[in-house]
């Protein structure tokens, strides 16, 4: 399979949901949490996608408003319906965001620094619109390590198809370990750069809870499987299904962690 036949591309909302953002959800509060940010606060949310940190922040921080920017019309359909009006939301991406210098006073970003095609630039960005003494901060998932969902699955899939690891987001993304985030806040001149880890339980009921969203063709790891032969795809099936470590129950435990990195501007 080559590498380049298989799209990174997110743009339907209800796959994605099932995939990874009901996973998402449980992260974001707690990312929150650790920014500890006061009440009244303007804040952005730049690839918003189907809105689930915008939804955090309009449930737990008190903001003064809310404002997202996501280049997805079908996310950003999802999120409107999602957030119910709640929030201001753009076409645009982290390159180019469409509000003006200094307009807000927080910017954040879930699970999106490792998808931009240039971060030092979209870090750039960010700053401009949160302005000086403002905060810019963002989460991406653990690729290498603790997100299990999706580690478990690229080693199933690696074993079968050598041609897969140039699909997988651990050595794709090596953005996503705190050391990196580290030196890429640090490199863009922003201070105070503080990355910590945040794990959530993402536990599956039984084999098909956790195999179906991988058919939503969302993302690499679900674009990867239906790119597959119906055979080779059952044989991926057969592999995970028999190396999971389900329990007695036949359900799955596993954790989601994301690391998650702070500035100031």
């Amino acid at each position: 399979m080559q590498a380049n036949s298989v799209s990174d591309t997110w743009e339907r909302g209800s796959p994605y949901e099932r995939y990874v953002g009901r996973w998402s959800r449980q992260v974001a509060p707690q990312f929150l949490s650790w920014l500890g940010l006061p009440a009244g606060r303007k804040w952005l949310d730049v690839g918003c996608g189907t809105g689930a940190l915008s939804a955090a922040i309009l449930d737990g921080c008190a903001p003064a408003a809310v404002a997202g920017v996501e280049p997805s019309d079908g996310f950003r359909n999802t999120a409107q319906e999602n957030l119910a009006g709640r929030a201001q939301l753009y076409p645009g991406n982290a390159a180019s965001i469409p509000l003006a210098d200094a307009s807000v006073d927080v910017v954040v970003s879930g699970l999106v620094l490792n998808f931009v095609p240039d971060p030092p630039a979209a870090l750039r960005e960010m700053a401009r619109v949160a302005g000086a003494g403002g905060c810019v901060a963002a989460y991406v998932w653990d690729y290498a390590g603790r997100m299990d969902l999706i580690r478990l699955f690229w080693d199933a899939a690696v074993a079968l198809d050598a041609g897969a690891a140039a699909l997988d987001e651990a050595p794709r993304f090596p953005m996503c370990r705190p050391e990196a985030l580290q030196a890429l806040f640090a490199g863009a001149g922003l201070r105070e750069v503080s990355v910590t880890a945040l794990d959530a339980a993402t536990p599956f009921a039984d084999f098909d809870d956790y195999w179906q969203p991988f058919l939503g063709g969302q993302g690499p790891a679900p674009a990867y499987v239906m790119s597959l032969a119906e055979a080779a795809r059952g044989r991926l099936r057969e592999r995970l299904r028999t190396s999971l470590p389900f329990l007695g129950d036949g359900s799955l435990q596993l954790t989601g962690r994301a690391w998650a990195v702070r500035a100031i501007v």
